[in-house]
């Protein structure tokens, strides 16, 4: 069982804090995209607090290829993917998280050279493991299943997946099944269906996690290019999918793909992830008008006019996702505005400069935010009412992916390098 690390109430009460997912609840693993919970969120203890390039550093190693996806731990593994800088060559590393030795490089498949932006990887999204078999996607729309030794299992592709800025967002397992979002564009004309005009395109496949067969296919009906990584909950006792696109926000049934409801909110090339607290699930629409929202996830139909609890257009996320926290909302701006909410209402507490520009998501552990700056460097701010810098670590290179915490340690992904982050007077 996976646990959301959560406080909630009304209709979503308890589901947060117990939703069915298959991966166990390991407090010490950080299995996919944003940890146990996919909210970003850290049971661990004893981190350290600061560290730079000659203190705190357990190790340091050369991750072969490129990529932004973010590394996942299990027990004494870490996994990240990466790809050919063309895209050709799609891989999975494994390195030892005890050395910093790289356990295995395996070449999964190779292809010919997918669409992208130039700021984008072609090994965006972050793989997902049940401690059994690891899955992992590409852009291309290849998604494979491997064992702890890199040997392939089977692999999956949706050949008409096209994407003006290359498939970002990362999949989420549920009981039996692997789910991945596919919110591209239309293929004759990347420049307008699916980016500029609404299409009808986008869907959610659902893969049988044991033999990649495909189960089944939400479709969204009018929506337009998206990278949000979908949320699991329980809503009124019953297991939800709630998932973001280009225009909507949107919940479906995990088990047969079914929609549920549907909330417009206008914007396309949407990147944060969906976090959820205080009864409600915490969205941002992308380019055009960004606007914050808080959506009642209870709805039947088309709910955009009843179901809306609250939205905000102030220094509104594109790239990072949020953080919830006793009550409180944070974002993180790429500018490095920093903000924290009154989640129930949406009500401004804070609004700070932390400097430097971010794509990474922060993520929380022992009431303290880590916020990763693409030069490298971790501001650490107390998760708090009151704002305080605790902290500024310095390292070295460029930085997208989010960082993961598991084992009492904090791993970072550069360009081309990955840390292991420890305090050395702890074993």
């Amino acid at each position: 069982m996976r646990t959301i690390l959560s406080a909630t109430s009304g209709a979503f009460r308890a589901g947060v804090l117990a939703i069915l997912v298959s991966l166990p609840c390991v407090a010490e693993n950080w299995p996919g995209f944003r940890g146990p919970g996919g909210q970003g969120v850290s049971a661990e203890e004893n981190l350290p607090l600061t560290w730079s390039l000659t203190t705190n550093l357990a190790w340091r190693v050369q991750v072969p290829g490129t990529g932004w996806s973010s590394p996942i731990v299990w027990d004494d593994r870490v996994l990240v993917s990466a790809a050919s800088p063309d895209g050709t060559s799609c891989h999975l590393v494994c390195v030892d998280a005890d050395t910093g030795d790289i356990v295995w490089n395996r070449q999964v498949f190779s292809q010919d050279p997918p669409r992208k932006l130039a700021e984008n990887s072609h090994a965006t999204p972050t793989p997902v493991t049940d401690g059994t078999l690891v899955y992992a996607a590409f852009n291309g729309g290849r998604i494979v299943a491997v064992d702890w030794k890199g040997n392939v299992l089977w692999s999956w592709r949706d050949r008409q997946f096209v994407s003006k800025h290359g498939l970002s967002a990362s999949p989420v397992l549920y009981d039996d099944l692997l789910i991945m979002p596919f919110d591209g564009n239309g293929p004759t004309d990347v420049n307008n269906i699916g980016y500029l005009t609404a299409w009808d395109g986008a869907f959610i496949a659902a893969l049988d996690k044991r033999t990649g067969q495909e189960k089944w296919r939400g479709k969204r009906g009018l929506s337009r290019q998206a990278h949000v990584t979908p949320m699991l909950s329980e809503v009124n006792g019953k297991a939800q999918l709630i998932s973001g696109a280009g225009d909507v926000v949107q919940g479906f049934d995990p088990q047969s793909g079914k929609l549920l409801w549907s909330v417009q909110s206008r914007g396309e090339g949407v990147v944060p992830a969906i976090v959820c607290g205080q009864g409600l699930v915490f969205t941002s629409s992308g380019y055009g008008t960004p606007t914050l929202r808080a959506i009642r996830p209870d709805g039947q139909g088309e709910v955009t006019a009843t179901h809306i609890a609250w939205e905000s257009r102030v220094n509104v996320p594109l790239m990072p996702s949020f953080v919830y926290a006793g009550g409180l909302l944070f974002c993180l701006k790429e500018s490095g505005i920093a903000s924290c909410l009154e989640a129930e209402t949406g009500q401004v507490v804070w609004v700070e400069r932390l400097g430097g520009a971010y794509g990474a998501s922060p993520v929380l552990a022992e009431g303290r935010l880590y916020c990763l700056a693409e030069d490298g460097s971790t501001v650490v701010i107390g998760a708090d009412r009151t704002f305080k810098i605790l902290a500024r670590n310095p390292l070295e290179g460029l930085c997208k992916a989010s960082p993961a915490i598991a084992r009492g340690r904090i791993f970072i992904r550069s360009e081309n390098t990955l840390f292991c982050i420890r305090d050395s007077l702890r074993k």
